[in-house]
């Protein structure tokens, strides 16, 4: 999973501009470059996130997404 492809995921699990998701993990170092991911996407300003859980077996992920004119 890339920057790009969590993005997406997000916006198609929002309503709205706020998204919650779980995005299953296949291995222990899934759970780590999503929350590089998400702090990649944060420090854009792309979305704002106000909960991260780690789950046994996905991560679980709620903000809110940021739509600025192009």
């Amino acid at each position: 999973m890339d920057k790009a492809d969590l993005l997406k995921n997000l916006r198609n699990s929002s309503q709205g501009n706020l998204f919650a998701t779980e995005i299953p993990k296949t291995a222990k170092q899934d759970d780590k470059k999503i929350e590089e991911l998400v702090a990649e996407l944060e420090k854009e300003g792309k979305i704002k996130l106000r909960e991260c859980i780690q789950r046994e077996y996905s991560v679980y992920l709620h903000g809110i997404i940021k739509y600025a004119s192009e």
